[in-house]
């Protein structure tokens, strides 16, 4: 196996530290004692994370964040899981111009998308519906659970499958008992990142959200355009906190490596 010799280690170190500096300066600021945001040498303090859960704005926000996420993560699966075996086991002359279709929204800018979703909101009626912000969700986060469990099922033994099958298992049975049990890590890693995108989405819910369903994403850009105080870094530490905490138990439960990668 080829090593890395010092010079990409050095390269991949700054990379990565320059990736993670802003992150670890905004989590630094979030326990400052004083009212700017500025690091405070060792001292630290609680009181802006208080401050966060005491402020109705952000509490309701957060709600609105986590039902949005949890309906959309869970919608954008239900519809991808059956499209990923659907492309992956019944390949056709369409399965490129699907496959391209159902990732699309990757390349689409989201502020493009944000505002061709509020004109087509406007025109059926559901401008500023809870339901309608979950479709639109739904739709921005499904390529990554597209492709996390296509990857699943590129790299599946289908032996199992055969077995079962040549001894009298039915395809529901086939399907329940073996095929998504098999391609479970693929799966829960694909919910997992829609989760977090439909959470963290600001571009996009900045134009299609209502003053009853707005998201701590959009409530974070409204408050800043107000005032920049602590509290901002503390609900930023929160978030990348939960973040980090989701990542950590997707970590200890399947694997990084075989849910991102396929591998087994």
């Amino acid at each position: 196996m080829n090593k890395n010799g010092p010079l990409a280690l050095l390269f991949n170190a700054l990379v990565i530290g320059f990736m993670l500096a802003p992150i670890a300066v905004v989590c630094v600021i979030a326990f400052t004692p004083e009212n700017t945001l500025t690091i405070h040498g060792p001292d630290f303090s609680l009181r802006w994370f208080k401050a966060v859960f005491d402020y109705p704005d952000f509490v309701g926000s957060f709600w609105n964040s986590l039902w949005l996420a949890l309906a959309a993560a869970t919608i954008s699966t239900a519809i991808a899981v059956p499209a990923a075996m659907a492309l992956v086991r019944s390949p056709n002359r369409w399965s490129g111009v699907l496959q391209g279709l159902f990732l699309s929204p990757l390349i689409i800018p989201h502020l493009v998308l944000g505002v061709a979703l509020l004109r087509l909101f406007t025109l059926v009626g559901g401008a500023g519906s809870f339901g309608w912000l979950i479709a639109a969700h739904a739709l921005v986060v499904m390529p990554y659970t597209m492709r996390l469990v296509m990857s699943a099922l590129v790299g599946f033994d289908r032996s199992a499958e055969h077995a079962a099958q040549s001894l009298g298992a039915s395809r529901t049975t086939v399907l329940l008992r073996i095929t998504l049990p098999m391609i479970l890590p693929g799966i829960t890693g694909g919910w997992l990142l829609a989760f977090i995108n439909s959470f963290d989405e600001v571009t996009m819910s900045i134009f299609v959200t209502s003053p009853s369903t707005v998201t701590l994403p959009v409530r974070m850009y409204m408050y800043a355009t107000e005032s920049i105080d602590p509290m901002m870094a503390a609900v930023s530490a929160l978030m990348v906190a939960v973040t980090a905490a989701a990542m950590i138990v997707l970590d200890r439960v399947y694997g990084l490596d075989r849910v991102l990668v396929g591998r087994s």
